[in-house]
């Protein structure tokens, strides 16, 4: 079966075993730094990873990027559909991945009460090509977080990514689309 019919289902659905999207994320075809740059919207695909409805109850926007150096690894959405840039906090991942009520709907306005206090507009990553599960792809590195985000092409549009975070042995998966 073509890799899209694959993928078809599970973008349409946003859920996946790890294994479905770890096997479909090897089989798509690495990007260059140059295929990464502009605004991406982003959407999660779930696979019961700890992350799972963290990115949307905060009401995440997706990516953008600059030039390999100038990268904005977290774009959110404020109460009037403006777009601000954030600063990521490992504690506030780490306190996140122990507290899943963080993503209950009650707590949604302090969630994007704190991300709104993290804005800023200094860059907070940078874009390499690099190695992830035996292929060199573009691969967003966080300048404060031990967080590499991978990615891969699903079309001319649209990317596949997958998040190495130090410690957590499951990747979290997103899809971006470029704007």
């Amino acid at each position: 079966m073509p890799i899209l019919d694959q993928l078809h289902p599970i973008l349409h659905s946003g859920q996946a075993t790890t294994e479905a999207a770890l096997q479909l994320f090897d089989a798509l075809e690495p990007v260059n730094l140059e295929f990464m740059m502009g605004r991406w919207r982003g959407s999660e695909l779930s696979t019961h990873h700890p992350m799972d409805g963290l990115l949307e109850a905060s009401n995440w926007y997706g990516k953008e990027f600059i030039d390999p150096e100038t990268v904005h690894p977290l774009l959110f959405q404020d109460g009037q559909d403006r777009i601000f840039k954030v600063a990521p906090s490992l504690a506030a991942m780490r306190l996140s991945l122990r507290l899943p009520i963080f993503k209950q709907e009650a707590m949604r306005p302090l969630l994007r009460l704190m991300t709104s206090m993290s804005a800023t507009e200094a860059s907070q990553a940078r874009l390499r090509m690099m190695e992830y599960r035996h292929q060199v792809t573009a691969t967003m590195i966080y300048d404060q977080l031990p967080i590499n985000d991978s990615f891969k092409k699903i079309d001319d549009n649209t990317v596949f990514g997958a998040m190495d975070f130090k410690g957590v042995p499951q990747p979290f998966f997103f899809v971006l689309r470029r704007e």
